[in-house]
Formats: C-alpha cells, structure tokens, sequence
C-alpha cells in the first residue's frame, strides 16, 4: 500500500534499513567499518573535501549492499526454486557491492595514507621502545574488555562464545605486541598467521560469527595499541 503521509515514508525507509542491519552480516560489517573510518577521519583531521570524497564511498557501499538485500528478497519472493537468471540477477546484485566496496578502497588509499605515513613511523617508535611488561598489563586489560562486553551484551559465556571473541582479541593483541616490539618481517608474518588461524579456528568451530571475530581482533589491536601509547 502506497505510504499517506511523509512521517510514515521515512519510517518506512527506516525500518528498511534496519531490516538490512539486522539480517544481512555484511551490512553489519559495514556499518562498523563506517563507525571506524568516521573516527579515523576525525583524528587525522581531514578537509573538506576529502570527509565528501569518504562521506560519498560509504554512502554508495551501503546503498549497494541495500539494493542487493531488496533484489534478494524480490527474488526469493517470486520463486524458491534455483533458476539460473535468478543466480545472474543475485550474483550482478553482489557484483556491484563488491564494485562499490572497492572504490571506497581506493577512496580510503588516496584519502587516509598520505596522512598515515607521518604518523604510522612515531607511533611504532613509542611501541618498540616500551618496557614488555606493559604488555601484560594490555593483554589483562584486552580481557576484562572482553568479559565486561559480554557481560553487557548478555552473549556467551565469559571464556566461550559470545561477543567479541576472546579467543580472536587476545591472539591479536600478543600479535601487536609482538611485531612493534620486535620489528622483525619474518616474525611479524609468523605471528599474523598464528592469529589468522586462530581467528579461523573460532569460526569454522561454530563458536563465534564472523562479526563476532573481527571486532575481537580489532579490539585486541587498538586496546594494545592504545596502552602502550598512554604509557608513553
């Protein structure tokens, strides 16, 4: 039925894309890779032009992923049988998904390096020269973060399951640590792949999502990353 009013069209769009938010893992994805490039972009204090240049790609990466969910839904509405045009209509739905996160990889590249490149060499320097201790104290921080997020999402069990991995946050934060300590390329390749299986391990076991995972490593990156920096 068409909408009466304007109030009710957007809450009609809103709850579109809830709908998106809650079905779909890689709008989930998504969105805290938006969150994230968001801080990012405050930190490093980008122009103008640059926030439109970020503000245009994430725009265009969730409008992709939410067309693709209405195709998805149209066809899986119409027939619940394979039907090879249905495929094509769902794979082209996923390829422009895919043509969309791309340019914001290149966007993010243009936009977000040159200004890294200054930094990245001082905030290494700061780790690389910290005493190890500290590195116990951010891998005891890393899991009460852990226990206390669960605790608040009501998810899992303290040491399983649940959200974030505990598993995924502790392998990446000794993985941090490891490599700004030791700056040493054959290390840091052998402890990266250590916390990729890691990682992989809880998902393939069915133990976490994949969501569940990644904001597990990324909360063990930036909590390490964060206690040496206020050591300094």
């Amino acid at each position: 039925m068409r909408n009466k009013n304007l109030p009710e069209s957007f809450n009609c769009a809103i709850e579109g894309l809830l709908y998106c938010y809650r079905t779909q893992k890689n709008m989930r994805i998504h969105f805290f890779i938006t969150i994230l490039v968001l801080f990012t972009s405050l930190w490093l204090h980008i122009s103008k032009i640059e926030l439109l240049l970020v503000f245009f790609s994430i725009i265009l990466v969730l409008l992709a992923e939410a067309i693709n969910t209405a195709i998805e839904v149209t066809i899986d509405l119409v027939t619940k049988e394979y039907h090879p045009l249905a495929a094509i209509a769902k794979d082209v739905a996923a390829g422009a998904v895919l043509l969309a996160a791309i340019n914001s990889l290149v966007t993010g590249y243009i936009v977000f390096f040159p200004k890294l490149t200054p930094a990245l060499p001082k905030v290494i320097e700061n780790i690389r020269t910290s005493p190890a201790h500290i590195t116990i104290i951010a891998l005891g921080i890393v899991i009460a973060s852990v226990i206390l997020f669960k605790i608040y999402t009501r998810t899992g069990r303290p040491f399983s399951g649940g959200m974030p991995s505990g598993h995924a946050a502790v392998a990446f934060a000794l993985a941090t640590a490891i490599i700004m300590i030791s700056q040493d390329g054959v290390v840091a390749c052998f402890v990266l792949v250590l916390s990729l299986m890691v990682a992989q391990s809880r998902v393939e076991g069915k133990i976490h999502s994949l969501l569940e995972v990644i904001i597990g490593s990324l909360l063990g990156i930036l909590l390490t990353i964060l206690i040496f920096q206020l050591y300094q």
